[in-house]
C-alpha cells in the first residue's frame, strides 16, 4: 500500500478526535523521551546539548500542534463550547511561552508534557492523572 493510500485510509477510518489523540501521543512521547536528560542537566549549557539531540525539534512539533489547535479553536463554526474554547486557547498561549523558556534552556519541560498528557487523556476518554 502506498503512503498516500495509507494516509487516506487513516483519515477515512479515524475520527478527528482519534487523529488528534494520535498526534498528541506522538508529540508527547517525543518530548518525554528527552525529559530525563533535560531534567538531569544542571546548567543552560547542558540543557542546550539536550536540545540539540532532538528536543528542539520535538518542541517545534509541539508548538505547531498547539498553533493548529489554536487556529481551529478560533475558527468560526468550531463546535466546542465557548468557555472550553477560551480555556484551550489560553493553554495554547501558555504552551507558546513555556516552549520559548524550554527552548532557551530554562525549566518547564515537565509542564509541557503534563499539559499534553492531560489533553491526551481527555481525547482518549481516560481520567487525567493530575485530576485526583
Amino acid at each position: 500500500m502506498s503512503v498516500n493510500a495509507y494516509k487516506r485510509t487513516i483519515r477515512e477510518s479515524e475520527t478527528p478526535r482519534q487523529i488528534e489523540a494520535r498526534v498528541f501521543a506522538r508529540v508527547t512521547g517525543e518530548l518525554s523521551r528527552h525529559r530525563p536528560a533535560y531534567e538531569a542537566a544542571s546548567s543552560r549549557e547542558e540543557r542546550a546539548a539536550v536540545l540539540a539531540t532532538g528536543l528542539r525539534g520535538a518542541l517545534r512539533d509541539n508548538s505547531k500542534l498547539w498553533a493548529t489547535l489554536r487556529n481551529d479553536l478560533a475558527a468560526e463554526g468550531n463546535a466546542l463550547a465557548p468557555a472550553l474554547r477560551a480555556q484551550l486557547i489560553s493553554i495554547s498561549l501558555w504552551v507558546d511561552r513555556m516552549s520559548e523558556h524550554v527552548g532557551g534552556g530554562e525549566a518547564g519541560l515537565s509542564g509541557l508534557i503534563d499539559i499534553n498528557q492531560s489533553i491526551l487523556s481527555g481525547l482518549s476518554g481516560r481520567p487525567s492523572l493530575s485530576a485526583g
